[in-house]
């Protein structure tokens, strides 16, 4: 379930001030958003997979802590981040 390497470079480049920008809070968000989306395409074939649902409902907790934690701190870049996931609607 893990990311490839190239998906995460992409997701870094795009949401990262630069390469190697791995840490700050926007490129973690728009990494765990796509974990997710890769969890609920498995969870959908895979219906009795329990340790992967439970895997799903962790990383939306740390993907909402993060939103959280960016919304207080910097709300300019929580607008940016949740238009171009397409997280709120």
């Amino acid at each position: 379930m893990a990311l490839s390497k190239e998906v995460k470079a992409q997701i870094v480049k795009d949401f990262g001030r630069d390469a190697k920008d791995t840490g700050s809070t926007a490129v973690q968000i728009a990494i765990l958003t796509k974990e997710i989306e890769q969890l609920n395409a498995h969870l959908q074939t895979n219906i009795h997979d329990f340790h992967s649902s439970r895997a799903l409902l962790i990383k939306v907790g740390q993907r909402r802590s993060l939103i959280n934690y960016l919304k207080k701190n910097d709300v300019a870049a929580y607008e940016t981040v949740v238009s171009k996931l397409g997280l709120r609607k």
